[in-house]
């Protein structure tokens, strides 16, 4: 019998599709990953912006977990939006008593269109508890300033935003660049501790990004959730946001989401 890869996201809902646990559920499944899901929130919202954020409660969440727990072991995790410091600690517990590993960490805190996503008070409940259970974590360039409390506008600024971060329980950090303007491509950068990779790509002029976070976390859980080592489930990760943004879809009159079908299609176009 042939082996099925699961991956389970931990995340909200984005009624628009392009974010959330409808990205990943997408981009598990195109990556070849049996995906599950536990909701925190659901909100409403389309690619001109969040018209409401509602959140689960904590029995909500998780019994979600638990099912999960007593049934489903995935192979790999992510978390995307957890909103309150109460649901980011009921997910550390749970990760931590079902012995869920290859955690990756999506520090979702504000929606393409500006709206607050993850509660103030939440932001040292990540820091304490879910960082420290986390393989790798995946800020942009906003997130890592407010998990370290610095303003970042250079490459060695970003440098020492990663060893901080680093120093708070990740493997990993993968800090991107897709918010520096500054650079003609979009420079991401690994730090594993030790030393520093840079990965570069080409920046697309493109509104049709909303979502990307969330689909690039996710494509790293789905290789890791297949076997790969994190530093290639990065590079197919990459790859695959790459082709998503590159490949848009051009739908909605705001930021529209990327095109989750574009790195497979890619791929089965090159085989033919």
């Amino acid at each position: 019998m042939t082996n099925v890869y699961k991956a389970l996201t931990i995340a909200g809902s984005d009624s628009g599709g392009g974010a959330g646990i409808q990205a990943d559920l997408k981009t598990f499944q195109e990556l070849g990953v049996y995906g599950m899901s536990a909701l925190t929130a659901v909100t409403a919202q389309n690619t001109l912006g969040v018209q409401g954020v509602f959140p689960l409660s904590a029995e909500a969440v998780s019994a979600q977990l638990d099912s999960i727990g007593g049934d489903l072991q995935p192979d790999a995790l992510k978390t995307g939006m957890l909103f309150s410091g109460e649901i980011i600690t009921l997910a550390a517990e749970r990760i931590q008593r079902y012995g869920w590993n290859n955690l990756i960490v999506d520090p979702v805190m504000v929606a393409k269109g500006g709206s607050p996503l993850l509660q103030l008070e939440a932001v040292q409940a990540l820091q304490a508890k879910l960082l420290p259970a986390a393989l790798a974590v995946t800020p942009n360039i906003p997130e890592a300033e407010v998990l370290t409390g610095m303003t970042i506008s250079g490459l060695a600024e970003r440098e020492h935003a990663a060893r901080l971060i680093h120093s708070m329980g990740p493997r990993y950090v993968v800090l991107k660049g897709g918010h520096d303007d500054g650079t003609a491509g979009v420079l991401d950068l690994l730090y594993d501790g030790q030393s520093f990779v840079y990965m570069e790509g080409p920046r697309i002029a493109t509104r049709h990004t909303h979502g990307t976070g969330c689909t690039y976390s996710a494509a790293i859980a789905a290789g890791l959730a297949k076997g790969l080592i994190v530093t290639e489930a990065i590079r197919v990760a990459k790859d695959f946001i790459q082709a998503a943004i590159e490949d848009g879809l051009g739908i909605g009159g705001g930021h529209g989401p990327t095109n989750h079908f574009a790195y497979g299609n890619r791929i089965r176009g090159a085989l033919q």
